[in-house]
């Protein structure tokens, strides 16, 4: 869920749309994009790979493209068909909206704003929620007793905190976390990418950092997801979105991205995430993997 700063993100946007120009979501193929951390990467291999098992239209593949900014402008302008978007994200960082309700409202709302305002169609889920994850080590969870997020407030004031910038930027980020969770830390956080939050908490770095609760990264490190006891962040439940025009071009595509839905839970997000972070293992062949073990 990260890119560079929301103030960047028009120049960088640009760039990469500039870059992706040239007939790239052409009418006889799909274009599928992804955002720039794996978990994005894996489930746009696992889209591309079952289009191109379930029907024989080509599909070309734009990974690692950057943050929500720049995908939604890449699908918005047409430059990608499809990518997995998470729908707390499209909740409040894309559509502006206070966290607050609940799974089904929020599901239900993005998809009538997306379809009215940029005829993008949210299929139905994968079936996990990657929400972010307030994390510290293990060994500093075991000696202050911190079980939950609201645990932090007394020792904040002590530590040092390192954020991914989408999250120090958005609606429901870090300036709404400090609020209802009363946190002050020793220092302004640090902004980094999101992909080196986790080694840098591991290596004593910064203490508190939020991931995501689908990283497989977090058990390998020994690292400790806090409870979101006050309910602050909204569902994130994660989906292919696709242009409405690209489904109707091949209504087959629909048909074959709706087997997706509700095949991987949380923990099974986990495995496949660490297999590629901790693992090293291929993205195309764990896709692969999964599609011929789940969906033969």
């Amino acid at each position: 869920m990260a890119l560079a700063g929301w103030t960047d993100r028009r120049i960088v946007g640009s760039l990469l749309l500039a870059t992706l120009a040239g007939g790239c979501a052409r009418s006889d193929r799909i274009v599928i994009g992804a955002k720039n951390f794996t978990e994005s990467d894996l489930l746009a291999e696992i889209i591309a790979q079952q289009i191109e098992r379930r029907t024989s239209v080509p599909v070309e593949r734009k990974l690692h493209l950057g943050g929500t900014f720049v995908c939604h402008q890449a699908i918005t302008a047409g430059q990608i068909d499809g990518y997995a978007e998470y729908t707390g994200t499209a909740f409040t960082a894309v559509l502006k909206q206070e966290p607050g309700p609940g799974a089904d409202s929020v599901r239900r709302l993005v998809s009538n704003e997306y379809a009215g305002r940029w005829q993008l169609v949210w299929l139905e889920p994968f079936g996990f929620n990657n929400t972010f994850a307030i994390t510290v080590r293990q060994a500093d969870a075991e000696r202050y007793g911190l079980k939950r997020i609201s645990d932090l407030a007394a020792i904040a004031p002590r530590w040092k905190a390192g954020f991914g910038y989408e999250f120090l930027e958005r609606a429901d980020g870090f300036a709404g976390l400090a609020r209802v969770y009363g946190l002050q830390f020793s220092a302004p956080p640090l902004a980094m990418d999101l992909g080196l939050t986790y080694r840098a908490l591991a290596d004593g770095n910064v203490d508190v950092i939020a991931g995501n609760s689908t990283d497989g990264q977090i058990e390998a490190l020994r690292l400790v997801v806090l409870e979101d006891d006050r309910h602050y962040f909204p569902p994130y439940e994660a989906a292919p979105v696709v242009r409405a025009a690209a489904l109707e071009r091949h209504p087959d595509v629909r048909r074959a991205l709706s087997e997706l839905a509700g095949t991987i839970d949380d923990a099974e997000m986990r495995r496949l995430n660490a297999r590629a972070d901790v693992r090293r293992e291929d993205i195309r062949a764990i896709a692969r993997d999964w599609l011929a073990r789940n969906l033969p």
